[in-house]
């Protein structure tokens, strides 16, 4: 498990790395939700840039895609992981902001 065929490493502590960011990244949305310090439009941008930084470590951490150098399929991949998120988010925000204005009728 210390070196993959290709070479690239995937070693214990590079699991344990990504791990501990995965937490820490789960942890601080969590808690300034739960403890509502600032106020919302701060909470909302630390949100959104803790689940981008996030993205990019399980991309990193626990896929071993590379961000120096991507082949035809690590590109595919992040395209198609791209086109995922969007369209989750995208269906989701489209349910809620439907559903409130059929509640405010």
């Amino acid at each position: 498990m210390e070196h993959a065929a290709d070479g690239q490493g995937h070693s214990l502590k590079n699991y344990v790395i990504g791990f501990v960011l995965a937490v820490l990244l789960t942890a601080i949305p969590f808690g300034l939700v739960a403890f509502g310090g600032l106020p919302r439009q701060t909470t909302f941008i630390i949100i959104a840039v803790a689940a981008v930084a996030q993205v990019c470590v399980h991309l990193r951490f626990f896929l071993h895609l590379g961000f120096s150098s991507t082949p035809r399929e690590n590109l595919l991949a992040l395209a198609f992981a791209g086109v995922l998120i969007f369209l989750m988010v995208g269906g989701s925000l489209w349910i809620m902001f439907d559903l409130d204005y059929r509640h405010g009728m």
